[in-house]
């Protein structure tokens, strides 16, 4: 029997229930059923909200459901596999550069058994729903009353005349009370953390960050990089034991998210880390109290607000796969940077380096920084930010995946879209990727199903940037090659925007990678490079033997060099500063080596010091200073009065350097 449900004879639509999950994979493939496929790549599997096509035709993995006949009497089914209050279906048609394939509309038919089926009504006459207009701006259809049952068919009637039945579909339903709780014990994950579990606009997002503030006025500080297309700040919440300030010997690490305005899930996973890092400190808990006494994090929610408020303002289901992703001038902001790939490989292949540029630090090609470079406003923030605090690593936050990539992202090779171009810290790397994607609950998991179209679980969750598909001017590479920071992207969840039900249950998911993943910024060798004063040393050059990638001292002399475990050739250089080598030891526990150096100005430098305080010209001496001089000097051997006798020529000021003659 099917149980109808309605509010007092009333036609009027109720608050919709959350989707059932067919987005974010909590219906198995096996719920999925249809009256027929065209084939397997286009079976009942793919017809599933947003996922997404390869560039080509796939056997296996394509973008929709698409029936194997086109008529009236097709068919796509969902098993809720318990008793169920269905209140509404999501459509799109097909994700495909080639084809045009929508349904326009179609009936809705429930059922407890699979044999009788029910179409819903209005009145006496079937409901016709109306369907999708084009192929990938979702439509959303509301049930009049709600339906209880186990099994919904979406049935269409009509489709796009130059194309033909194909779906992607999400249904929205609440589960009904579960007698024996064995679906709750199987499928939910519940989080004891009380945090704020819910999708923030920009207002509430600011109000958050300052509730946390005012939680921690001890250990937090808002500040914001600068502003969005529409004027909006890009706000970071500093986390450290003395926030505002950078402590000599504690490395700085940043997590962004937001750069793509619809991939929301990371945002609101950086809110739900700031306001755990607050409670947890405040509670005593040793690992997070080490944590931010040892580090200063700076966590940046939403690189591109502009672009979240328009997917927000649309909601978790009808934002599509790419409504809000670009800024307000349609620029990609994570791809957005310089590319300084190219810049490095040419001055390779021309032998440039180390002679006439460096393997690191690589400078902004002129033509970016004019105002004419089509450069996202947003893009220059990050960049200022990014040369302005010494990070050493960071993590920005994507959705729509679930693996983690790390640099290159471009491939080195011309033409190629695929490539394995690994830096020359990939083993370090593949560490810090792998240190994220192990303690992820689902992304080394070899049964999880593949999101839309790459098995990434094969590879440990991770993967090249360049070898997945080629991407110049990303933020990794660039943070890579410009700055001392050690830069990868996380993909956190299949779905972009997840609805709020599903923020508890992603928070699992990525909690301990998120902690995890901070603490490797102490993994390696760490010091502080002084001259023979003890003064710390701006800019002094840190080389490890055998990796052609060096980095560079903070203001203060101090630096942070990632390292994986093992034993290293360690120099230190600075300009006018003689070269010093030593072995540096990394083990396998948690906290960095410290590798401190002191190095001693060279004679050259010094002597280009005075040749500077004099404008670069010999020094010269008054008359009778200089025959006194002489005078007293003739006893010394004939080379040295040599060079007496020269103080007013070329070489005088040499002299001087040697026994400090007074300033004329």
């Amino acid at each position: 029997m099917i149980h109808i449900i309605s509010i007092m004879g009333q036609f009027f639509l109720l608050p919709e229930c959350p989707p059932m999950g067919l987005e974010t994979l909590k219906i198995d493939d096996f719920q999925l059923h249809a009256s027929t496929i065209r084939r397997y790549g286009l079976g009942a599997h793919r017809g599933r909200l947003n996922i997404q096509a390869g560039l080509y035709e796939d056997d296996l993995y394509d973008g929709a459901w698409c029936a194997g006949r086109d008529d009236p009497l097709q068919w796509f089914e969902v098993d809720a596999r318990r008793l169920t209050k269905f209140t509404g279906v999501i459509t799109q048609g097909r994700s495909s550069l080639w084809s045009s394939d929508w349904v326009t509309s179609y009936k809705v038919m429930v059922s407890n058994d699979s044999h009788t089926w029910i179409t819903l009504k209005n009145g006496s006459k079937d409901l016709i729903f109306s369907g999708n207009r084009e192929k990938e701006i979702p439509v959303r259809n509301i049930f009049p009353v709600p339906v209880v049952a186990r099994y919904i068919r979406v049935n269409p009637r009509s489709w796009y005349n130059s194309g033909s039945i194909c779906m992607r579909v999400e249904v929205l339903g609440c589960p009904m009370p579960d007698p024996n709780n064995y679906y709750h014990r199987r499928n939910e994950v519940i989080t004891t953390d009380d945090l704020d579990f819910r999708h923030h606009s920009y207002k509430e997002m600011r109000q958050l960050m300052k509730v946390v503030n005012e939680m921690c006025p001890n250990i937090t500080r808002i500040y914001n990089i600068g502003k969005s297309h529409n004027g909006l700040k890009l706000y970071a919440i500093e986390i450290s034991d003395n926030p505002g300030e950078h402590e000599v010997g504690e490395p700085e690490f940043r997590y962004t998210a937001g750069s793509h305005g619809n991939e929301v899930l990371g945002r609101e996973l950086l809110l739900l880390l700031m306001q755990f890092i607050c409670l947890e400190y405040l509670s005593g808990n040793q690992r997070i109290r080490h944590l931010v006494e040892e580090t200063r994090i700076h966590l940046l929610p939403s690189v591109n607000p502009d672009g979240y408020e328009k997917a927000f303002e649309v909601g978790s289901e009808l934002s599509g796969w790419s409504l809000g992703r670009w800024s307000n001038d349609g620029i990609d902001i994570h791809h957005n940077f310089p590319d300084l790939n190219s810049v490095l490989w040419e001055a390779e292949a021309k032998k440039w380096i180390p002679r006439k540029m460096f393997n690191h630090h690589v400078a902004i090609p002129e033509w970016y920084q004019s105002r004419n470079a089509s450069v996202a406003v947003e893009t220059r923030a990050l960049i200022v930010w990014m040369e302005k605090m010494p990070f050493v690593l960071g993590g920005n936050l994507q959705g729509g995946e679930l693996v983690v990539t790390f640099p290159y992202d471009k491939t080195r090779s011309l033409g190629v879209t695929r490539e394995q171009t690994p830096t020359p810290d990939d083993h370090v790397f593949r560490w810090l990727a792998f240190s994220y994607a192990s303690t992820h609950r689902l992304m080394t998991d070899a049964n999880r199903r593949v999101c839309h179209r790459e098995d990434f679980a094969k590879e440990d969750g991770t993967i090249n940037g360049a070898s997945w598909h080629t991407a110049p001017g990303s933020m990794n590479d660039f943070s890579y090659l410009h700055t001392n920071c050690f830069e990868l992207s996380m993909y956190v969840g299949c779905d972009k925007f997840p609805h709020e039900s599903e923020l508890p249950e992603e928070w699992e998911n990525n909690r301990e990678s998120l902690l995890v993943f901070m603490e490797q910024v102490h993994r390696g060798i760490k010091g502080v490079v002084r001259d023979m004063q003890g003064r710390g040393i701006p800019n002094a050059i840190i080389s490890v033997e055998g990796i052609s990638h060096d980095i560079r001292t903070a203001a203060d002399g101090d630096y942070w060099r990632l390292l994986n475990p093992g034993e290293y050739r360690v120099s230190a250089r600075a300009e006018g500063y003689s070269l010093t080598s030593k072995k540096c030891e990394v083990g396998y526990e948690m906290g960095a080596t410290r590798c401190d150096f002191t190095i001693s100005r060279t004679n050259l430098s010094r002597i280009k010091e005075i040749m500077e305080r004099f404008n670069k010209q010999p020094i010269r001496l008054p008359v009778r200073q200089l025959q006194a001089r002489r005078s007293r000097e003739r006893r010394i051997s004939g080379r040295r009065q040599k060079m007496l006798i020269n103080l007013n020529g070329t070489l005088g000021w040499v002299f001087c350097f040697v026994v400090s003659c007074p300033q004329a």
